[in-house]
């Protein structure tokens, strides 16, 4: 057995490629393009590290283009998540066992295979899949994800680090032991990188997984999941279960053996399998761990002494990259009257040079929302803020899905800070603004904090430093990610820890070493190396 002391240092940041005209990874990128969209995929089931096809099948298409079929999936029904929980739980021991070090050189391999060997074939899947822009997914399918590795086998060295004081006579040490029993992990259709972080950072800790990943991303999931398995992680850890989540869930529920629960979707959904597992809690082993990232109504606010310019490029950028489809993405704003028309003049300049349309032409800055109810959801707000008295359309408003689901990104102008569209979640391209009079920037602020019951994301744009010091202590618990002069989105790992309270899930900070505790049961361990041979204590000597 090996017994050198490994430590792994704390990585840099993957760098993102530019894709700029007449570089080679722009070539090769386009290659890979090609290549996923010359083949229909079949996507199996991944149990016990056997492929599994169930016959009962479903289509994964491009979004900007939903004639065209990437993917036929085969569909888990309840038998196939009974075999997935026994193989999880048959795997275990074994997995549960082995030297940290040996998981970390999976988990670093996986990196590695993402950086040289597949950067490219997973940025096309995800560009293909899920509508996403060449930047878009560069910066995460390919620099956050192999980050989430390379970082999480670096937090691993920090969290089996952290051992208790000793003292004279006594050896005092932690065992940081995986959960006993398997970890549910539901991964979004909108980060390919958080399909891999959701079955993975369980998995580096030492937990067996059943993976139910989303069905508008299936794509990059399976060319996740076989890189997982070229990469060396073992059979049965981690279970690959494409299919209707209803199904899914409704097994691993009643499940005595359900140790956690690691998800990232809609509020309404963390909040059933929540109360599900409430329903169910006479029936484990142990209380199971619930972490969830969940739903965002993120804002930015713009104080009078604000860089228009800088606060004008963040609200676009962050409220339409990935056509606002990001939880993080910016979705209301709040204007002070004297900087309105400075504000309005710069969205002028740059929303005409907002291009929506296919990812595969490089040009287009917005592409398409995931699907037909997605296309329908932002197409009934539009349409609810063109019917009232108390909004405008100033940009966008107008949608076409009869080739891709295309949003144009939309701003709306409100006089009711607590409109419909200042409120609610959307999840699409949509950004509505509220312009509010100077002197009521306190009371602004506490409508801003009391509007939504979200917490994920937010950013103040100011220069003075009063007014930003009171923002910061005003919004104290209305975003767990709070941005001063920056967008709402793009947060980095290692840098930006991200994660939210409130209705916007656990605040547990994936890619950090807070999430990855919530996947350990600590055990102390004390051993006296003299152990005493007389129950009497000095003080019950006699004088």
């Amino acid at each position: 057995m090996n017994n050198a002391l490994f430590t792994f240092a704390r990585p840099e940041n993957e760098p993102s490629m530019s894709y700029a005209p007449g570089c080679p990874e722009r070539e090769l990128l386009k290659e890979a393009i090609r290549e996923i969209e010359s083949e229909t995929a079949e996507i199996p089931l991944v149990i016990n590290g056997e492929f599994v096809r169930t016959g009962n099948t479903g289509s994964v298409v491009m979004p900007h283009d939903h004639g065209h079929k990437l993917a036929v999936y085969h569909k888990a029904g309840a038998e196939e998540m009974e075999r997935a929980i026994a193989a999880a739980n048959a795997a275990h021991e074994s997995w549960s066992n082995m030297p940290w070090t040996e998981r970390a050189s999976i988990v670093l391999k996986i990196a590695e295979l993402i950086d040289k060997k597949y950067r490219y074939i997973l940025n096309a899947a995800t560009m293909m899949g899920q509508s996403k822009s060449v930047w878009q997914a560069e910066i995460e399918a390919a620099s956050e994800t192999i980050d989430y590795f390379r970082f999480g086998v670096h937090c691993m060295n920090e969290l089996y680090g952290d051992q208790p004081a000793s003292e004279e006579g006594v050896i005092n040490r932690l065992e940081y032991r995986p959960l006993e029993g398997f970890v549910y992990a539901i991964s979004p259709f909108n980060f390919t990188a958080l399909a891999a972080n959701l079955p993975m950072a369980p998995v580096m800790i030492g937990n067996t997984v059943v993976w139910k990943p989303a069905t508008t991303s299936l794509l990059s999931s399976w060319y996740l999941m076989k890189i997982f398995m070229e990469a060396g992680v073992p059979a049965g850890v981690l279970n690959f279960m494409p299919g209707p989540g209803s199904v899914g869930s409704g097994v691993v529920l009643k499940s005595k053996d359900l140790a956690g629960i690691h998800f990232t979707g809609s509020t309404q959904v963390f909040n059933g399998l929540w109360k599900g597992v409430a329903e169910n809690l006479s029936l484990y082993r142990s209380y199971p761990r619930l972490v969830g990232e969940t739903g965002g109504k993120d804002f930015v606010f713009v104080h009078a002494s604000a860089d228009i310019k800088a606060a004008a490029t963040a609200m676009v950028r962050g409220a339409f990259e990935y056509q606002g489809q990001k939880c993080s993405a910016t979705s209301r704003a709040y204007i002070p009257a004297s900087r309105w028309d400075e504000l309005k003049a710069e969205f002028d300049i740059m929303m005409p040079q907002v291009r929506t349309g296919d990812p595969r032409d490089f040009r287009n800055f917005v592409n398409a929302v995931i699907d037909e109810a997605s296309f329908d959801n932002c197409m009934e707000y539009i349409e609810y803020a063109k019917g009232s008295p108390k909004a405008e359309i100033l940009f966008g408003g107008t949608g076409d899905k009869s080739v891709g689901y295309f949003v144009q990104p939309t701003i709306i102008k409100t006089t009711d800070p607590h409109f419909r569209s200042m409120e609610e979640e959307i999840f699409g391209p949509i950004l509505t603004v509220y312009v509010y009079d100077d002197d009521k920037f306190a009371e602004t602020l506490d409508i801003c904090n009391n509007t939504s019951p979200y917490a994920l994301t937010g950013a103040v744009f100011a220069t003075d430093r009063d007014a930003i010091n009171r923002a910061e202590n005003v919004l104290r618990y209305a975003a767990g990610n709070f941005y001063i002069n920056d967008k709402t989105t793009a947060a980095s790992i290692g840098l930006q820890p991200f994660g939210g309270a409130r209705a916007s899930g656990t605040n547990d900070k994936a890619g950090s070493k807070l999430n990855l505790i919530r996947w350990c049961s600590p055990r102390t361990i004390k051993e006296n190396l003299l152990p005493p041979h007389d129950f009497k204590y000095p003080y019950m000597q006699e004088d």
